[in-house]
């Protein structure tokens, strides 16, 4: 499969190319030369592009896209709104413009639900359910993920669902491994899946 890895340069982004790569041409999208190397040497092969410009040359033959972008949860509201929303609605209307039907987003826990996260997350959490909104309205083949907490803790493999910020956690590893497993299962697609760390293996929650 020819795969877009948007936020490819993210903690994130780089274990989702690292994963994908053996058995995939995997184009990963960065933002800097600089980054490229990088991308290069965990088999990714990097192309250039800004979600606040025109970045429609990167779908060029690609089967599938993974938005793994995200400007966090502590940037101002301008940039959030820009990358968080309209970066990836942006990154959506550009598959459909290029035929590429297979789309994963990797959104938040309470995405379009503010009132159930952090005052400091309001308007994260408003520009994800926005984006997620569009993807589900999209018509494409859609999967979005919608992890807690992150850590940089080591892969369990394992999840379970969760209901609240703050009482659970998940690797960084692991949504990378979660991307991974969904990617080519069409029993996931116009699927929602929240989740933590848990004792269910990833390919058993699907």
């Amino acid at each position: 499969m020819k795969v877009l890895v948007i936020g490819a340069n993210g903690q994130i982004g780089k274990k989702i190319v690292r994963l994908l790569s053996p058995t995939n041409f995997v184009r990963a999208m960065v933002r800097k030369a600089e980054q490229m190397p990088k991308l290069e040497s965990l088999g990714g092969y990097p192309i250039i592009g800004d979600l606040e410009k025109d970045f429609s040359y990167a779908y060029d033959e690609i089967d599938a896209v993974i938005f793994a972008a995200g400007s966090g949860g502590h940037t101002g509201a301008d940039k959030t709104i820009a990358v968080d929303q309209f970066g990836a609605i942006k990154a959506i209307e550009t598959a459909k413009e290029y035929g590429v039907k297979r789309f994963v987003l990797i959104s938040s826990l309470f995405a379009g639900e503010p009132e159930k996260g952090p005052k400091s997350l309001e308007t994260y959490l408003e520009a994800k359910g926005r984006a997620d909104d569009a993807l589900i309205n999209s018509g494409l083949e859609y999967t979005i993920l919608r992890p807690t907490t992150l850590s940089d803790d080591d892969p369990t493999g394992k999840v379970s669902d969760v209901t609240a910020f703050g009482k659970s956690s998940v690797t960084r590893s692991d949504v990378a491994a979660f991307v991974a497993a969904v990617l080519p299962e069409e029993k996931t697609y116009k699927r929602i899946y929240t989740f933590a760390n848990g004792d269910i293996p990833i390919k058993d929650y699907l």
